[in-house]
């Protein structure tokens, strides 16, 4: 018998998806082994870019590299993980589970380990890279783990749960990576990652996945496909990655970047879209229904970038660093938990509406008190606003990413569509809510630069006051009175730049707040329209055999 051949599955065995194991019966001791190895997976595939991403500052030090350098690390990972799913599906569904499992996890182990020889930039750029190509490949194997503990009318709580699970990475970052990095510095965050990784890989070669199907898979034109897509994307998230970094309108390649990408994307769409067996289905993209799933996962990926660019960005222009943020992400990290229990205890596929609106309520109601944050705002002040923040982005990730599968188990030719889409708006959607939440900080924080600085004359008692404050505090260091005076203007300065930071972050939690509410009613409408203003029609029942025929209606 051929090796593709379809196999002999039993109703509640048989894969949900191509590509996926078959779901036998497990006795419950086998199902919460099934259950600790997909989290511990999960987590293993998400914690090592939160390593990283969390201790850029520490990291500039070691590599030797200025902040605008050491930006490549993060986005080289997302410019390879952004594109990986359009051949990993496929590799999945033609060479089976086990290979992909095994092959993917000791290349992941491998890479881990190379990061501890990694002594310059360039070679930690192409390790991250790589990192973020075999990330790609963990993520759907985590949540393959978790679907196996749960009985198939409790799956899709499995899918909450493991959804969960991946944005649990950046709290335990910022927990422990602090630890870490004393014990062995910048090695330690890697000899750590890479423990894990070793662990993870011991725990699939003891418990292994069920079998699935196979398929001859793979076609010529596939791979031309991901040679036009996989670059375009690339130069996307550089542009945006740099775009605030290096400023927009300062450096051309940022625009040759943008231009490349919109040319080498078009051209893999147009290619996709005149074959008979595309890798990506146009048609799925632009159907309103997934535009608009699409759009809402890229608004709440914007929303959340309040937790990991808004948040920790306003706390260290007040001065703190990540130690003083670790009591701030244990209470996030139990708030995520939270979030991840009602997610799971709660969905329904019948009511996927109602946990989304709430959520982005939540969320709203987080980065409005945020907003109110003034120059003696300190983490304790951010423990409420923070948690309904990573709670309400638990709860909302779930019951929108099971409507999403709803339209791929109908068809499941989407489902290497649905993995790019899904894989684009976590990735993508971060990245572009980072760019976004970071410019315009910069943009209000200019605006209020100006208001602050042209009431600042020194005719102005108060003004001289200050600046004849702040030289005495340097009496006793600097003798020459000239300088004295010119170091208490610049502590006025800094005191003003620092109050136009806090007001520029201020705005910015304003902004977002709006959008989520924005998209809370949004959804809402949305719903409601379908519930009593698009609903079909009746179909009359069709008359019983020997009936008479209906009357002929009445006409003046």
């Amino acid at each position: 018998m051929s090796k593709y051949a379809p196999r002999e599955w039993a109703p509640d065995e048989k894969p949900m998806l191509p590509g996926s194991p078959s779901t036998p019966a497990h006795p419950t001791p086998l199902r919460f082994a099934y259950l600790f190895v997909g989290i511990l997976i999960t987590i293993t595939g998400g914690l090592g870019n939160a390593l990283v991403s969390v201790n850029l500052v520490n990291l500039q030090g070691t590599l030797g590299a200025y902040s605008t350098e050491t930006a490549w690390l993060p986005a080289a990972y997302v410019m390879a993980n952004a594109s990986m799913n359009l051949l990993l599906v496929k590799f999945r569904q033609q060479f089976g589970l086990r290979l992909f499992t095994e092959f993917f996890l000791v290349l992941y182990a491998l890479v881990t380990f190379a990061h501890l020889f990694v002594n310059d930039l360039g070679s930690a750029i192409a390790v991250r890279a790589a990192h973020g190509m075999l990330a790609a490949a963990i993520s759907p194997l985590g949540l393959y783990y978790v679907l196996q503990a749960f009985k198939k009318q409790w799956r899709l709580r499995g899918v909450a749960l493991a959804l969960g699970t991946a944005q649990l990475a950046l709290p335990l970052a910022y927990l422990f990576s602090g630890d870490l990095l004393q014990i062995a510095e910048w090695r330690g965050l890697y000899m750590f990652e890479l423990g894990l990784a070793l662990v993870s890989l011991g725990a699939v070669l003891m418990l292994k996945l069920p079998p699935g199907d196979r398929f001859q898979a793979f076609r010529p034109m596939d791979f031309v496909t991901f040679a036009l897509f996989a670059p375009g994307m690339a130069l996307l998230c550089a542009a945006l990655s740099f775009g605030r970094v290096l400023w927009w309108f300062e450096q051309p390649w940022i625009g040759v970047a943008l231009a490349g990408a919109i040319l080498l994307l078009a051209a893999a769409f147009c290619v996709e879209h005149n074959r008979a067996n595309p890798l990506l289905n146009i048609r799925f993209f632009t159907s309103a229904n997934i535009v608009r799933l699409a759009v809402s996962m890229i608004l709440v990926r914007i929303v959340l970038s309040e937790q990991s660019v808004g948040a920790v960005g306003f706390l260290r222009s007040v001065g703190l660093d990540n130690t003083q943020l670790q009591t701030l992400y244990g209470i996030v990290l139990c708030a995520t938990v939270s979030g991840i229990v009602v997610s799971a205890l709660t969905v329904n596929v019948n009511h996927l509406m109602a946990p989304q609106v709430i959520s982005l309520v939540l969320m709203a109601i987080g980065a409005w008190i945020d907003a109110h944050a003034t120059n003696q705002t300190r983490p304790e002040q951010m423990y409420l606003s923070q948690s309904l923040l990573a709670f309400g982005g638990t709860l909302f990730l779930g019951p929108l990413v099971i409507s999403l599968i709803g339209t791929v188990i109908a068809n499941p030719a989407n489902l290497i569509s649905f993995s790019v889409l899904f894989g684009l708006t976590q990735n993508l959607g971060g990245l572009l809510g980072s760019s976004l939440v970071g410019t315009f900080q910069v943009l209000r924080e200019k605006y209020h630069s100006s208001i602050i600085t042209e009431h600042l004359s020194s005719l102005d008692p108060l003004v001289a006051n200050r600046i004849q404050a702040g030289a005495a505090a340097v009496g006793q260091l600097v003798a020459d009175p000239a300088a004295r005076t010119r170091q208490g203007a610049a502590s006025l300065a800094a005191s003003a730049t620092r109050e136009a930071n806090i007001l520029a972050y201020n705005d910015v939690f304003l902004v977002l707040a709006a959008i989520a509410a924005a998209s809370a009613l949004w959804i809402f409408l949305h719903a409601v329209w379908l519930q009593y203003f698009a609903a079909p029609k009746p179909v009359p029942a069709a008359p019983a055999p020997g009936a008479p025929p209906p009357p002929e209606p009445v006409t003046d």
